[in-house]
């Protein structure tokens, strides 16, 4: 392994989610649709029928190149790209993958704590074949309701180095595409998938070695395993002598092993030619019906490196805790609508902060254990935002303790009820009250003469005895921290 040096590059795939599909006016959002029901004569590949580009997906294409510091071009066309397999209906993809709408850019990427900047070759816009679906008696069936879902490519310069890179960056894209909201990009899914390309070579060689693609890595775990088995067996084969083969594998999850399943195409077996059928698309102010660009750099979202650096600096959070929250938009929102539900907030920065530090280890701790117990995702909870706001004001203030916040938590996730009612309903509102807490301290104070004076002797166990005297009588409501400044002042 110190001899030989992984090199990497990866081609993304992630499906756009506009309303209707790639070049017609089918539904776009079929994944529990019944099989062949979200299709039409153009999507079908029927003979005589004719594409119409879909614009939204084009300017996503864009906003996507924009955010990664990429080059729009000037202008692109559509082509045929010709294969075939049984989901392929027309036997060619109809792709922009030869003169791209988008080049260059880059991505960085934090991998053990190490940031690296990961170029880009291009970005092209594509529609997605079919799928197979294969029954247990051995006959394979075809669903053509994802053909000519719209579909962007990322594809990387071969910048990556290990497993670990290529897991980050893959999260980190997803990251990027879901502050977009162009791709709900969910691997499990399938609409984000990746390809990994692997060579070897040893270490201070420039060229590249011979170049293996693993298809179809569908979740971050299953990238990781597959680049790591890669670079062990073409390592084991370098040192026995034996050449790679050029040649695309797949990845068998179940035995965590790649198998060869055909050897690599080149660019020339697709037989590129352009698109007869869709005009050139322009992004030049001087041609008519052209995409504009500053239109579209104008909706630029707040990009997820962008919030975690506004995290940090305006809410006070950790790095770990502004990465976690920054990294997934909806998660963002929640903690930010969560603390606009906390009047003294917008008052002052210092409390701001205290707020923000609270709710952010509880949604790192709390929430986030809940959430993978129930497999959730942060819109499908039952707390909504205000009640979280509920939970954490109930906190500071000293109304519940921390034992009793979890409990109250737990019941919120479970039933989506108020925090306020569940204190209400359960009793479980602290006592704050000096008066009255001073009152129940000086009766146990008088019912214990002989604890009070082995405390007074230098027996710290008594005191603890006497906080626990006090908690009885509350009935567990007093608030810990009050009884024991009282009780330290009336001691002394």
């Amino acid at each position: 392994m110190q001899e030989y040096e992984p090199v990497i590059g990866l081609e993304i795939h992630a499906q756009l989610k506009t309303k209707s599909k790639m070049f017609c006016a089918s539904d776009n959002h079929s994944v529990d649709a019944a099989p062949n029901t979200n299709v039409c004569p153009i999507c079908m590949g029927f003979p005589g029928t004719l594409p119409a580009p879909n614009r939204q997906a084009i300017e996503w294409t864009m906003l996507l190149g924009m955010a990664l510091e990429a080059k729009i071009a000037e202008e692109f066309n559509f082509e045929r790209k010709n294969y075939f397999y049984p989901d392929l209906p027309k036997a060619y993809q109809i792709s922009s993958a030869t003169n791209p709408p988008v080049i260059g850019g880059s991505l960085r990427v934090d991998a053990d704590g190490q940031e690296r900047e990961i170029r880009l070759h291009h970005i092209h816009l594509e529609e997605d074949a079919g799928k197979l679906v294969h029954s247990k008696n051995g006959t394979s069936l075809v669903d053509l309701n994802r053909a000519g879902t719209p579909l962007v490519e990322i594809v990387t310069e071969p910048d990556l180095h290990s497993a670990v890179e290529a897991r980050v960056f893959m999260q980190t894209l997803r990251s990027l595409l879901r502050h977009l909201q162009i791709s709900d990009a969910n691997m499990e899914q399938g609409n984000l998938r990746c390809d990994v390309n692997i060579s070897l070579r040893k270490v201070g060689e420039k060229k590249l070695g011979a170049k293996v693609e693993i298809k179809n890595m569908n979740s971050f775990k299953m990238i990781e395993r597959a680049v790591n088995y890669e670079i062990e067996r073409q390592t084991d084969l370098l040192e026995l002598g034996k050449k790679i083969a050029q040649e695309t594998r797949g990845w068998d999850d179940a035995k965590g092993r790649t198998l060869g399943q055909r050897s690599k195409e080149e660019a020339h077996d697709y037989r590129y030619f352009p698109e007869p059928d869709i005009p050139r698309i322009s992004t030049r102010k001087c041609d008519a019906d052209s995409i504009d660009l500053e239109k579209l750099r104008s909706m630029m979202p707040e990009l997820p490196w962008e919030k975690k650096t506004r995290f940090e600096a305006e809410y006070g959070l950790n790095k770990k805790d502004a990465n976690y929250l920054a990294d997934d938009v909806e998660m963002a929102d929640y903690f930010e609508k969560t603390l606009g539900h906390i009047e003294e907030v917008s008052e002052n920065a210092e409390i701001m902060k205290k707020y923000a530090t609270r709710l952010s280890n509880w949604m790192v701790s709390e929430l986030a254990g809940k959430m993978n117990e129930a497999s959730a995702e942060i819109d499908e909870i039952k707390v909504e935002p205000e009640n979280m706001a509920e939970l954490m004001i109930s906190i500071e203030k000293g109304a519940i303790s921390g034992k009793q916040a979890k409990d109250v938590f737990a019941e919120m996730f479970e039933t989506g009820k108020s925090a306020y009612v569940i204190i209400e309903e359960k009793g479980m509102k602290q006592i704050t009250d000096t008066g009255a807490l001073e009152s129940v301290i000086d009766e146990v104070l008088a019912a214990n003469p002989k604890v009070v004076e082995d405390y007074k002797s230098g027996k710290e166990k008594a005191f603890g005895f006497l906080v626990g005297q006090v908690m009885a009588r509350t009935k567990g409501q007093a608030n810990p921290r009050v009884v024991n400044e009282i009780l330290k002042r009336r001691l002394k």
